[in-house]
């Protein structure tokens, strides 16, 4: 059981080091860091679009939001930015 968890957390740890060293790479697209930091900053906000007293769909916005964000950022940086990153890391 052990083993799985460290497995996820090496290559969660990793990924984190290719995407900020991709975010300080000069070929990365403007667009991707404003959605990285938009995500971050939604994340830190102290309040949500949706309260999260509203049952299910309040909680299911900071789900669904942040991970959409990083997403759209991630797809939006050209292959060869994270392949160089990844050869860095």
């Amino acid at each position: 059981m052990k083993q799985p968890l460290k497995n996820i957390h090496n290559r969660l740890k990793t990924n984190i080091q290719v995407y900020r060293l991709a975010m300080k790479d000069p070929r990365t697209p403007r667009l991707s860091k404003w959605l990285l930091w938009l995500a971050l900053g939604y994340l830190a906000l102290p309040f949500d679009l949706i309260p999260d007293f509203i049952p299910v769909i309040g909680l299911l916005d900071d789900v669904v939001i942040i991970p959409l964000l990083v997403y759209l950022a991630l797809k939006r940086i050209p292959e060869q930015v994270l392949e160089d990153c990844r050869n860095e890391v």
